[in-house]
């Protein structure tokens, strides 16, 4: 009897002309391994150089989502080990993610239910980033000691007003609506179209250009109605238009509203160091002048993350004992230090990244 065929965990295929990536981890809602990201930058730089592929589509199998973010739970287990899949595994991302951002043909990512972390990665810095009724979107990480990475941090400070600093430090939820508001995503299409769509692009002509793949995906687009954040955006840019967490926390303190206590709320359960270091990420990025300088800034961060108690005792707190307690070091805000927080930014680490072009 023959055994059953296993499918990899990224499928790579061209379907008529366009370059087909598909990450193909349903159970683990699509979350990206080390292999996963290497597969998947090998198949980029495949594609741009054949002629015969006019657009790329990535896709997430399953019905949960694209992708839930980077396999936190190799990572949890080298950084208790000493090891160095952190740095290994967040290099060849961000070089990925620049490689997705200067990408020479239409990349169409279908961002349908859940998007989270390094699925933000290899989707918002698409040329053509499709949002559907189910999606949601998150960079979530101040809640297990880490920071928005991926380029998420260049994402945020482009949304307007202080609706990405709102994200990065709740890490909300974004729904299709707010995604397009705060410009992670171009395009709202029901999930019910995507397969029509789906066979439309995979039909473009030869060298179809942005513009002509545009004029296909807004054959099925829908003008969604406003996201709940959208909708909260003066509250927002009041209180978190602030420069320190202190302060944020003074201006949500000071408006009793049901929005604001509920943002308060969740800022305090966050890491404090990890508010204060995506903060001062944040505000850099404001002034960067390129995706890849942020990038680079997230790196130097992320080795002292990877080396950092908050970060392995919070990946413990939300997915290996999932008892939703981390024990944070140190424990408020008020006890993280301007010399803790310059750890995170010690000018290392940009000659490992070597990006493309």
């Amino acid at each position: 009897m023959n055994a059953p065929v296993t499918e990899p965990d990224l499928i790579v295929r061209r379907e008529s002309a366009a370059g087909v990536i598909r990450l193909n981890r349903p159970k683990a809602i699509n979350a990206l391994t080390l292999e996963m990201t290497r597969e998947f930058d090998r198949a980029l730089i495949a594609f741009a150089a054949d002629p015969q592929i006019s657009v790329i589509l990535v896709e997430g199998a399953g019905e949960r989502g694209l992708c839930a973010g980077g396999d936190i739970v190799g990572l949890y287990h080298s950084a208790r080990e000493g090891g160095d899949l952190g740095k290994v595994f967040w290099r060849e991302e961000y070089i990925m993610n620049a490689r997705i951002a200067a990408y020479p043909k239409p990349y169409v990512a279908f961002m349908d239910g859940l998007v989270m972390g390094g699925g933000v990665g290899i989707a918002g810095h698409g040329s053509h980033r499709i949002v559907t009724e189910k999606t949601k979107i998150a960079m979530p990480e101040v809640g297990i000691g880490f920071f928005p990475d991926v380029g998420g941090t260049w994402l945020l400070t482009r949304a307007p007003g202080e609706i990405g600093t709102y994200f990065g430090l709740t890490g909300e939820i974004m729904n299709g609506a707010d995604a397009i508001h705060a410009k992670f995503a171009d395009n709202f299409v029901p999930s019910v179209a995507w397969p029509d769509l789906r066979e439309a692009l995979t039909a473009a002509p030869a060298g179809a250009s942005a513009a002509q793949v545009r004029d296909i995906i807004a054959r099925f687009s829908l003008p969604p109605d406003p996201g709940p954040a959208q909708q909260h955006q003066a509250q927002i840019d009041a209180a978190f238009g602030k420069d320190s967490i202190d302060d944020i926390v003074a201006a949500l303190e000071h408006d009793s509203s049901e929005f604001a206590q509920a943002a308060l709320k969740t800022l305090r359960i966050k890491s404090p160091t990890s508010l204060k270091v995506t903060l001062k990420l944040l505000r850099m990025a404001r002034h960067a002048a390129s995706l890849q300088e942020c990038l680079v800034h997230e790196y130097r961060a992320a080795l002292e993350v990877f080396a950092s108690y908050d970060f392995v005792e919070g990946v413990r707190a939300a997915v290996i004992d999932k008892d939703r307690q981390p024990k944070w070091r140190p424990a408020t805000i008020a006890e993280v230090t301007p010399d803790i927080v310059a750890r995170y930014f010690v000018d290392r680490g940009a000659d490992e990244l070597k990006f493309p072009g």
